[in-house]
């Protein structure tokens, strides 16, 4: 029994115990049972306690007391130094990874033999095959790496670490083999170990343990044991816990989880009792009608613990086998040993049939030893895969009647064994594997069989079948590589398995009959999936039959004569009624009566089909001609072959005639899929094929009797239908139609190699060219519409380039292929893929090309190729008697204009068969003289008819044809078709009098003079299109210049004209009016310009009633979302959180961590309509409270009526008010109103204020310390003589809309309930005011854009808005509040201010103080019940010195914080700016006490204050712009970065050289200077104790991502979760704002905010972007988007592949590289906060397909 001195020993080294231990097993002669005699006396204490075990205790004590000793006993030294030298040897070239759940592969297409040889992400990374056509792909896992396998690659097998001699040399690895005494005892040892873990973990007893494990009494200890199934849902089972044992949810939810993880988990402790009624509540609780219950069992604990360390013994194991070569050769031979009386069978074998009834721990542990073992040394691979064939029907029948997923089923290892081309010849000759596979499907399937030995799936079970398809899949992996070298065995043995495949073809041909349904409609649609997926699935397999056979000529022989009689024996069966005979044109055809529309059809005819494609590859190896040999003339019976594919394409047809509609839906799902590319290969294709072989076989007459006859058209061409009913005459011209279109696909469809001679790659360029002549497509799209093949290759990449030309996409969508204009003229029009809705448009984009080309919009066909030889006679139909009866009647019925017997579609098919017909005529007549040409289709077409109904011939019946109204879009093929019946009249006659030296003068004129009057018709309309596009092209310049012209004539004029349509229209209505004077352009001081204001009058996107914006009328608004952010931040994940209701908004840090951001989409309405428009969705939502909603409308939510993007609130419009400045005035004052005097005005105005707050409020007065003595009453009121005016009276109507967008600004950016009376509310108005200035800033620098010349209509209407708002909003407010305020704002200026905990200067954003002071200023002049603001030239100074105070502050937090760096060596600028700079400097070095280096040179310093102010007073410029309307010097409105320093100087009335403010008023800011300087918080930042913001702050960009995608998903592969201790593959998602990767849609990293548990995407979220945020998922290739906890969506990744499209999800799995275009997109989504926006459009758009737990990212 293990006790403390064991765990001490393992602590501090390996003791003596241990050693002792390997010394005794060593000398026992009965290893075994030494073995396990420990093994009874430790594991049962070591796993002593399964409810809540100490994972790293049990470790450590199995380590100590059973691992080292067998390991010390199986090397005889040291195991730590033994294991250590054989891990270095490197000994396996295999790498053999085993893939995870999630795990990311790569496979070549260059050089991969199948789509399932796959590579690591490592080998991958280190292999030739990273500069191949690789695809990436996401593992199911189960699988491993094929990297060092010759087998699965053309090329470079091994990638540099697994290359032979790369890890080590041939004399190392020598040194490293082990020695005989280590393979001695491994023999000694592995069989008592591989006995234990197949006794253990196939046993079967609850109670008991084997005899020899039990070597203590028998105690009461029992754990109740609950499985996984994949019946019951996670929630289920967390229920049924929580019920049955009364846990809490979280301990039920840690059950499951690992129940799901693990496949089993002990949920219960005790005595057997105590057990097995928990069992029963588990049991009674989890069942109901639709389910079985759980699978609980009651094991003894020391079963449990002996169960759980096989396991961990079996790991043990599998990590020896890595080591060494000789280690996997004695595991597998004993593995594979059987016993003598061969009873029983060997432990491999017996591990595999229990693995059905194993739970997914074990499975996993027993899968992965197979792997390291016997799929690591080939030959023992081999052994393997035999006892697996031996097995493989059992295995599957077990894998069927199980629940557990495919790749957890030890039968997913087919695809390892099956798909090794030797491995698989070898199996297929030993073993028969193929007839093996076959008759396994046909033994799980035999419920599904009806009376008739046909398949019908009706009421079957989706689960089962889906696990039957991987029986096929198998079909499929021994298929995949067709041998190159052929022995009698190999075909004597595909044979067999040929021929049992084909009874499986045979339950299937003719399976699933259906019956026309008339009168009523069908009640329920009959099951129909089931039997098109099984088509599916075989599609592929079928094909590689019919390569397989077409390998060997007599194989393919004897191989086409098993299912020629196989098709025959089905043909037979139904052909029990009388022949009857049908009479046409002096043809008779004898046919057993039978009506589609009658009787019973199917469209399931996979052996006929498969006929037809044995018969093609006939045709094209030449072995037809020995085909009499295997199949006599007399048994081949074309007319019997060809019925059932005619049958079934009669049946599309009525359908397509709407005469089965009352079948309903699953009927015309089966059609669809029929013709589908995923099927049409082996379904439709093949049905065509068939009739081609049928008419290459048959009297040509007859072929067509049987065609009508089996479309029911036998009346319709006999005489005129009589009948009126227009529902069956439309039916009739339907089945005419589509009689049609097969006749021409039975004689125009040739490419298909050995029907005529094309190759594969002539077939997919023809399909290329047919799918882009209906439009350009993307890669994508072609793709799919290409069949693929077992490779899942469809050729494409291989022609497209010969075919179409590439356009690149921009910086949306996709890039498109284009035809090349040479393949054009390929264009058939009856393309057989084509649907009717490709053939229409297809039609009309080519007639459209051809107008504008300005040629005729005939479409005749492309000259086919050649039939093939065996295909020769199909032709035949084209001039027998019954087809030209057929064409004649058609057009008669044109010509006679009986309109309810024909349509323009019918015409149409008629003139494109008469034109293969003819072009067939005229090339064998360019390749053979007349006499040899039996072809006569002209003569037969021009011959009169018979009958007085048929008294004209074609010919003349097209010359009728052309005048005909209805046929008009006709005309122009009808003359083509003219003019070769005329060329192939010559050619004929040419032909005929060769001796004859000239023609018929008369025939040669008419012919030159109708293609000359052809060609003077063509050079007409060419030069009239001509004429007129030059006629246009005049006028555009006359109008062009005569504009110009204008413009310039009246330039004031055009310049000072508004647009009709109001501001909605103008992008800067201000800048429309040109100032000529230059200091108009200046916004501050006594030089103001005057403000541009113009009548605004506004329309309401609701009522659409127009209203002028005025203060005394009814509030219009702005639709606005106001929002967190952290766009700006310079410490990313620091947040503020306003927990106890104290937080400060008055100061912004200059870090601007996260500032409130509020947006418009500039759409306009009134108050009342906004409001009703709100209240109308509040009740809309109420009233479907079933329906998820995608906004919150608790916090003000909804989308704009107009656009739809996200608002939670809307700004109220307030106009601005004109201000004029009187010049003389201004000059007045300016003498007298220095910036010494405001400070003593403005310190006289506070200190009366704060005497008043003294008397009221003692605790909250600022100290003001006045420095003159004089009449305090004077100069408290003295700040109104320099001008006041009353204030503005806003209406009712604004006030409240004031109130209401102050209150969301407040509670959005302090996440606060909302109120209207908290005094922060001014200051968040203020601070959202200033924050989205500068961020708009920051955006418009980004772009490269001009300041104040290209702001987005949103952009100016919402900033117009929002600062305006910001000035009025002030007076909704206490004055009083607001000075106190102001007067915090001004503490951190004048040294005068006394206020407690004022903050350094650098740890403020100045731009925040400029706003806030600005705005606030105006309190001032507020009188005791009198409401007063300052005058214009009162605000004009008081705006000027306010902004020059906070302006001289913020260079000198700029000097602080930037001239610590070491400035960069460049040439001496000796300017005045530099010189000042330097005598500045060495002040502030005077004031900071020597902490700040005086040394720096004066050009460095003002190098850094342009580039750090240039931001703020950008900012400023914006906001004085949009507070006063003045408008902006020129400069402003272009991009201009030199001239731009000088513009905002000048327009914010500052010297360009910015230190001469010091100067100007040196007097009053010394003392300012000297407190900004002598602060403790800036010498602390000078002597480096603490950091500071440096200027310009740094712009903020999404993270830096790799240019290739695979080095992303090599990062995903090394993430680890940091919760938890599994190496199962996770959902990795990268933060695209911090470059934070973190575990997503995981448990594990769930966190807790307020009580409710959020994802991890989620938490990072609220840290990082202020809940706003932009993940990368990898695994996925998806950009997400998340907003709060339940909002997010999906967005296409910055990553594209070589055909400029997306990939989500790794389906294509192209190499994808990085588009700097998208990336840069995502980046202005982010920093223009079109987040919120972009996911309430997404959400609204796909809120009814599909749900996502957000909360859980």
């Amino acid at each position: 029994m293990a006790d403390g001195g064991d765990g001490v020993a393992a602590a501090g080294g390996r003791g003596s115990g241990p050693l002792k231990t390997a010394m005794w097993w060593d000398e026992r002669v009965d290893f075994q049972a030494a073995f396990l005699q420990c093994l009874a006396k430790h594991v049962p204490n070591i796993y002593s306690s399964e409810m809540d075990p100490l994972l790293e205790k049990q470790e450590e004590l199995v380590q100590v007391t059973i691992f080292y000793p067998l390991e010390r006993c199986l090397f005889g030294e040291d195991p730590d130094i033994c294991l250590e030298k054989l891990r270095q040897s490197g000994s396996s070239q295999l790498c053999g990874k085993v893939f995870k759940s999630g795990e990311t592969t790569y496979s070549c297409r260059d050089c991969a033999i199948d789509p399932t040889c796959v590579l690591c992400i490592d080998c991958f990374q280190n292999s030739i095959h990273k500069n191949h056509r690789y695809k990436m792909h996401t593992s199911t896992g189960g699988g491993f790496c094929d990297c060092g396998d010759t087998e699965a690659w053309k090329a470079g097998p091994f990638c540099t670490k697994h290359e032979p001699g790369a890890a080590s040399t041939t004399q190392e690895n020598s040194e490293c083999q082990l020695n005989e005494e280590v393979m001695a005892q491994a023999r000694k040892v592995f069989p008592s170990v591989i006995q234990y873990i197949a006794d253990m973990t196939i046993w079967k007893e609850e109670k008991e343990l084997p005899p020899e494990l039990m070597t203590r009494e028998k105690t009461d200890n029992y754990y109740c044991v609950l499985f996984n199934d994949e019946h019951h849902s996670y929630d289920h089972v967390i229920y049924s816990l929580q019920r049955a044992l009364g846990c809490e949810f979280g301990e039920a939810q840690l059950h499951t989880t690992a129940i799901d993880k693990e496949g089993r988990r002990v949920v219960k402790a005790g005595p057997y009792a105590s057990c097995q009624e928990a069992k029963e509540e588990i049991k009674r609780h989890s069942e109901n009608v639709s389910q079985r219950p759980l699978h609980v069992e009651v094991l003894h604990a020391d079963v449990v613990a002996h169960q759980k360390f096989a396991l961990r013994l079996g790991s043990w194991l599998n990590k020896l086998m890595s080591y060494s070569s000789d280690f996997r050769q004695i595991f597998c031979q004993i593995c594979l040993k059987e016993e003598a009386d061969y009873e029983n069978p060997c432990f491999i074998s017996m591990l595999m049939l229990w693995d059905a009834k194993l739970h997914k721990g074990a499975r996993k542990v027993l899968h992965e030893l197979i792997f390291s073992s016997f799929f690591m040394e080939m030959e023992y691979k081999k052994l393997f895969a035999m006892e697996f064939v031996k097995y493989y029907k059992l295995l599957q029948k077990e894998y069927i009647s199980d629940d557990h997923e495919r790749n957890i089923s030890v039968t997913a290892l087919s695809v390892q064994m099956f798909t090794v081309p030797t491995l698989a010849r070898h199996l297929i000759e030993e073993q028969n594997v193929i007839t093996t596979i076959t008759e396994t499907l046909l033994e799980v399937l035999p419920e599904y069989l009806d009376k008739n030995d046909k398949f019908n799936f009706q009421g079957y079970s989706q689960d089962k079948l889906g696990r039957v398809y991987a029986v096929i899949c198998d079909l499929k992996y021994i298929l995949i590589s067709k041998p190159t070298v052929w022995t009698d065995r190999l075909k004597e043995c595909f044979l067999e398995g040929f021929c049992s495949f084909l009874r499986i073809l045979t339950c299937m041909q003719g399976m699933e009959e259906i019956k026309r349904q008339i009168g009523q409609h069908i009640e329920v649609d009959p099951d129909w999936e089931a039997a098109i997926a099984i088509q599916m699935q075989l599609k592929n397999i079928l094909l590689m039959f019919q390569e397989w056979c077409a390998c060997d000529e007599d194989l393919l022989l004897k191989a086409y004569k098993e299912c020629h009689r196989a098709v025959m024996r089905c043909s037979t069966n139904s052909h029990s009624r009388a022949k009857t005979f049908f009479h046409l044109c002096g043809h008779t055809l004898e046919y057993r009566p039978y009506r589609v529309s009658v009787d019973s059809v199917s469209i399931h005819l996979p052996l006929s089909r498969t006929l037809a494609g044995l018969h093609v590859r006939l045709s094209k190896t030449g072995a037809i001609s020995r085909l009499n040999e295997f199949v006599s003339p007399k048994e081949f019976q074309v007319e019997l072959l060809i019925d059932y594919p005619l049958r079934c394409l009669a049946l599309v047809a009525q359908v397509a005639a709407d005469m089965w509609r009352r079948n309903g839906l699953s009927l015309i799902s089966q059609v669809f899929y029929y013709q589908d590319v995923k099927c049409r290969e082996e379904m439709y294709d093949k049905d065509i094929i068939m009739l081609q072989i049928g008419a290459s076989l048959m009297d040509p007459n007859h072929f067509l009797l049987m065609m009508l006859q089996r479309y029911e058209l036998a009346d319709a061409f006999r005489k005129i239908m009589p009948t009126k009913d227009q529902d069956l005459i439309k039916q009739c011209n339907t089945l005419i139609e589509e009689m049609l279109q097969v006749l021409i696909y039975v004689v125009g469809e040739r490419y298909v190699p050995g029907v005529s001679d094309v190759s594969k790659e002539d077939v997919v360029m023809r399909e290329i060219i047919h799918l882009l002549c209906i439009e350009p497509m993307a890669h994508s799209a072609i793709a799919k519409s290409l069949p693929e093949n077992e490779n899942n290759e469809t050729g494409l990449e291989n022609v497209i380039d010969k075919v179409a030309v590439f356009k690149k996409p921009g910086v949306s969508g996709h890039g498109v292929y284009e035809l090349k204009d040479e393949c054009l003229k390929e264009f058939n029009m009856f393309f057989y893929h084509y649907t009717k809705t490709q053939h229409s448009k297809a039609e009309h984009t080519q007639k459209k090309r051809r107008k504008q080309e300005n040629r005729d919009e005939a479409l005749p066909p492309p000259p086919p190729p050649e039939f093939s030889p065996a295909f020769s006679n199909v032709v035949k139909i084209m001039n027998c008697d019954v087809m030209m009866h057929i064409l004649r009647t058609i057009l008669q019925r044109a010509v006679e204009l009986e309109t309810h017997l024909w349509t323009e579609a019918m015409i149409q098919m008629v003139l494109h068969l008469l034109s293969l017909g003819l072009l067939e005529e005229k090339q064998q007549l360019g390749k053979a003289p007349e006499e040899e040409v039996t072809f006569d289709f002209y003569h037969k077409a021009s011959r009169m008819g018979s009958s007085a109904l048929n008294a004209v011939n074609i010919v003349m019946l097209l010359e009728k044809l052309k005048g005909i109204p209805q046929l008009e879009a006709q005309k122009d093929m009808i003359n083509w078709i003219l003019q070769t019946f005329d060329t192939v009249k010559r050619l004929r006659e040419k032909s005929s009098f060769s001796t004859v030296t000239t023609i018929s003068r008369s025939e040669a004129t008419k012919g030159d003079e109708t293609q000359s009057t052809q060609d003077k018709d063509k050079a007409e309309r060419k030069r009239k299109a001509e004429a007129a596009r030059l006629h246009r092209q005049k006028i555009m310049a006359q109008m062009s210049a005569l504009q110009k012209n204008f413009i310039e004539t009246h330039k004031l004029l055009y310049e000072n004209t508004q647009e009709a349509q109001g501001r909605e229209d103008s992008i800067m209505e201000e800048e429309s009016i040109p100032i000529a004077i230059n200091h108009y352009r200046i916004a501050l001081g006594p030089k103001r310009g005057p403000s541009v204001t113009e009548k605004e009058v506004l329309t309401c996107i609701l009522c659409q009633e127009e209203q002028e914006v005025r203060l005394e009328n009814t509030a219009m608004v702005l639709s606005a979302c106001v929002q967190k952010s952290t766009a700006l931040t310079q410490y990313r994940g620091k947040t503020l959180e306003d927990s106890d209701g104290m937080l400060d908004p008055l100061f912004m840090h200059p870090d601007l961590s996260c500032g409130t951001y509020t947006g418009s989409c500039g759409h306009v309405m009134h108050a009342a309509c906004w409001q009703k428009y709100f209240e109308a969705i509040q009740l809309s939502f109420r009233q479907r409270l079933h329906v998820e909603q995608i906004f919150d409308l608790e916090n003000g939510e909804y989308l704009c009526p107009l656009c739809k993007s996200l608002c939670n609130t809307v700004i109220p419009i307030v106009p601005l008010q004109t201000q004029k400045i009187n010049s003389e005035d201004a000059e007045a004052i300016a003498q007298i109103l220095s910036l010494a005097r405001w400070l003593e005005i403005v310190m006289a105005r506070i200190s009366g204020y704060t005497a008043n707050i003294t008397k009221e409020e003692p605790k909250n007065a600022p100290a003001v310390v006045s420095r003159e003595k004089g009449d305090s009453a004077l100069d408290f009121h003295s700040i109104l003589s320099f001008g006041i005016q009353p204030l503005a009276k806003y209406s009712r109507s604004i006030k409240e809309m004031l109130v209401l967008f102050a209150t969301t600004v407040y509670r959005v950016g302090l996440q606060v309930a909302p109120s209207e009376s908290d005094p922060r509310i001014p200051v968040t108005t203020w601070s959202t005011c200033a924050f989205t200035i500068q961020c708009i800033e920051n955006l418009l620098e980004d772009e490269g854009k001009p300041l104040l010349g290209a702001l987005q209509n949103r952009q100016h209407s919402g900033l117009k808005a929002l600062v305006q708002f910001a000035a009025a909003q002030r007076t909704t407010a206490p004055q009083s509040l607001i000075q106190k305020h102001l007067v915090r704002l001004l503490a951190v200026l004048l040294p005068d201010v006394k206020v407690e905990d004022t903050l350094s200067l650098l740890d403020i954003d100045m731009f925040h103080v400029l706003v806030g002071s600005v705005l606030a200023f105006p309190s001032l002049y507020w009188e005791n019940a009198v409401d007063l603001q300052p005058s214009s030239i009162s605000s004009s100074y008081n705006h000027l010195y306010l902004f020059h105070l906070v302006t001289m502050a913020h260079i000198t937090q700029i000097i602080l914080t930037s001239t610590t760096e070491s400035s960069t060596a460049q040439s001496q600028d000796d300017s005045e700016e530099a010189r000042t700079a330097e005598a500045f400097c060495k002040e502030v070095s005077q004031y900071t006490s020597g902490c700040f280096s005086q040394n720096t040179p004066g050009w460095h310093i003002w190098d850094c204050v342009k580039k750090g102010i240039t931001p703020y007073l950008r900012c400023a410029a914006l906001f004085f712009h949009y507070l006063l309307g003045v408008p902006p010097p020129e400069e402003l409105l272009v991009v201009s970065d030199e001239g731009q320093l000088k513009a905002l100087c000048s327009y914010l009335s500052l010297p360009t050289n910015l230190f001469l403010l010091y100067q100007e008023y040196w007097d009053t800011v010394n003392p300012l200077l000297q407190r900004w300087c002598a602060d403790p918080a800036v010498l602390s930042y000078l002597n480096g104790k603490s950091i500071a913001i440096r200027y310009p702050r740094k712009r903020n960009n999404l993270i830096d991502l790799p240019e290739d995608y695979s080095c992303l998903l090599n990062q995903a592969s090394q993430f680890r979760c940091p919760r938890s201790s599994d190496d199962e593959q996770k959902h990795p998602a990268l933060c695209l704002f911090c470059g934070v990767m973190l575990c997503s849609q995981r448990a594990c990293c769930q966190e807790l905010v307020n009580g409710e548990e959020l994802g991890a995407c989620n938490f990072h979220a609220l840290h990082c972007g202020a809940g706003v945020c932009m993940f990368l998922k990898i695994r996925e290739c998806k950009v997400v988007l998340v907003e709060s906890k339940t909002r997010g969506c999906f967005y296409p990744a910055p990553y594209l592949d070589e055909y400029g499209e997306t990939d989500p999800g790794l389906k294509r799995g192209n190499p994808l590289h990085l588009c700097q275009e998208r990336y840069r997109k995502l980046h202005l989504l982010w920093q223009q906060h079109c987040i919120i926006e972009e996911i309430a459009r997404s959400q609204e758009t796909n809120q009814i397909f599909f749900g996502f737990n957000w909360q859980m990212l």
